[in-house]
């Protein structure tokens, strides 16, 4: 396989997930014959000769000048995961919010609007209402996949329309199709944070969504070890947020780049375990008579799971439940009641992790802010690792039953 494992292999066929995880993006005759990509320690690049800046200057000679314009290594993940999501190119970035701010930053200036649903990582819509708000930038708030307000809410100066999916923490399922079809109608730009669902779970760019983020800090990288930050779309269009990364310095360094590709080489392997623990773990939960709810959009109970059942593969490891009859603190001593999940934010890792959204994520938030979107004192978030979903059920069992 050559740089370019995106097209067909030799048999005709596009190479699949796992395949296109260890090998897509590198070049089969790495320096010094090795079989992994070298990790490249360097701030600056040298040239032999003036002929040879020129060449690059004038972009006969595709090479690194300064660590803040690239490094080979990055160029690798890049192509990578581009590959995975079925994408032209891709622009990673030292972490996801980074890559958030960096496509806003390079796609709105003053007077401007974007169309946000309004579940989505707390930070992301942080970003937005009070940050971009500083340059003149004006964020529309509407309900998860209420299309018809989404439609209404779009002026002609509109020019992102935004949302996860899945989103975090509800797990609601946006039905990409129309969400693409919106901004093809009003010539809107779109973006979907793909982050809880993964290339392998979804896959946006297909139903025509124009940018996919992805913080790869999550399940692509997937050891709890790194962070790091990814949008994938078309070269063209990424051509403005490339450069505007490389004047900000939102880079990502050498040794995590090292580890984002060690981690993506057993992606699909890990992703399955994670669909399968989720699903099981849901169901447990489902059926527990302490437990009032439970948000997964595999569960037929989810708002969301016919369009879920028609748009994703899998329904990855995050499940968020409510407990029944509980108050924050009888919450909390459940999830210090468990012995293999390790109370954390985040999610995507190999080891389960456990928070209660109210401590962790949204301990700055009035109560009735926190009830205005959602985030209720008996509500506990786990991210399902890789263990086996036998010794998972069990321990949340016992949790449950104390």
């Amino acid at each position: 396989m050559t740089a370019n494992t995106a097209s067909p292999d030799a048999t005709g066929s596009a190479p699949k997930t796992s395949t296109l995880a260890v090998h897509a993006g590198e070049d089969r005759l790495k320096p010094c014959f090795s079989i992994t990509d070298p990790i490249f320690c360097a701030a600056t690049y040298t040239f032999p000769d003036s002929q040879a800046v020129v060449d690059y200057v004038e972009q006969k000679q595709p090479r690194e000048e300064y660590g803040r314009y690239g490094n080979p290594s990055e160029k690798v993940a890049e192509r990578k995961l581009a590959a995975l999501e079925g994408g032209e190119a891709a622009v990673l970035y030292g972490t996801g919010m980074a890559a958030v701010a960096g496509l806003l930053m390079a796609k709105l200036q003053a007077g401007d609007e974007i169309v946000l649903f309004d579940e989505c990582y707390h930070r992301s819509r942080e970003f937005c209402t009070k940050h971009l708000a500083k340059f003149g930038v004006v964020t529309r708030q509407i309900p998860a996949c209420d299309y018809e307000q989404m439609e209404a809410a779009i002026t002609p100066k509109t020019k992102l329309l935004i949302s996860e999916s899945p989103t975090n923490p509800h797990l609601s399922v946006v039905d990409l199709d129309r969400f693409a079809e919106l901004g093809r109608m009003h010539h809107v730009e779109t973006l979907i944070d793909a982050t809880l669902a993964t290339p392998y779970n979804l896959r946006p760019l297909e139903a025509g969504v124009d940018y996919v983020l992805h913080s790869c800090t999550k399940y692509l990288a997937g050891h709890n070890d790194l962070l790091a930050g990814a949008i994938v779309g078309s070269e063209k269009k990424l051509e403005s947020v490339r450069k505007l990364r490389g004047v900000m310095g939102m880079v990502n360094g050498p040794h995590n780049i090292y580890l984002l590709l060690r981690g993506l080489k057993t992606f699909e392997l890990r992703m399955q375990r994670h669909n399968e623990n989720g699903l099981a773990v849901a169901e447990f939960l489902e059926n527990h008579p302490r437990v009032e709810k439970v948000f997964y959009p595999g569960l037929p109970s989810h708002r969301d799971y016919s369009v879920a059942r028609r748009t994703m593969r899998g329904y990855g490891g995050l499940i968020t439940f409510l407990i029944k009859d509980a108050d924050w603190r009888e919450t909390a001593a459940i999830v210090d009641a468990v012995r293999i999940p390790r109370i954390a934010p985040s999610l995507g890792g190999v080891e389960s992790l456990i928070e209660q959204p109210i401590l962790m994520s949204y301990h700055d938030f009035t109560m009735e802010q926190r009830r205005a979107i959602g985030i209720l004192d008996n509500m506990i978030r786990l991210a399902c690792g890789i263990e086996n979903s036998e010794d998972l059920i069990e321990d949340l069992a016992q949790a449950l039953e104390r």
